[in-house]
């Protein structure tokens, strides 16, 4: 991911809608999105989620009421949502949060098409932590 340079459109207006379970984002390019909880954790960027590597992403299941108890910036360049489930440990930048609301229809499908490869449904429990994990994790 590029770093922060002075043609990253920056939010100009964040929002938390807790009862549809939205993040709601306006940019300084005049964008507008609406993204969902369930997408932004689905799609965290922490290493829990998106692996060490390529192909050690960890798919997400059984998040879709999940809320946001807490969003504390991070610097002048990205948030850190505390989720209910307890996952606080991704830092999202404003690029990556335009990247989630421009591209919200198209990490649907990738979502369930990796849902439907696996034979998982989507509100299926996560496992056990103790089945697997990157090793930070006893």
């Amino acid at each position: 991911m590029a770093g922060l340079d002075k043609s990253t459109p920056v939010p100009t207006e964040i929002t938390v809608h807790q009862r549809s379970r939205v993040l709601e984002l306006r940019f300084s390019d005049g964008a507008h999105f609406r993204v969902p909880f369930e997408l932004m954790r689905v799609y965290s960027p922490s290493a829990e989620v998106q692996g060490h590597g390529p192909g050690q992403e960890v798919l997400q299941t059984g998040k879709r009421e999940v809320e946001i108890i807490a969003l504390e910036p991070v610097g002048h360049y990205a948030v850190q949502p505390t989720f209910s489930d307890g996952h606080d440990s991704g830092i999202f930048s404003w690029d990556y949060l335009y990247f989630l609301g421009a591209e919200q229809d198209r990490l649907w499908a990738d979502y369930e098409r990796r849902l439907a490869e696996a034979g998982v449904d989507r509100d299926a429990p996560m496992p056990d932590k103790a089945a697997g994990g990157c090793g930070h994790h006893p």
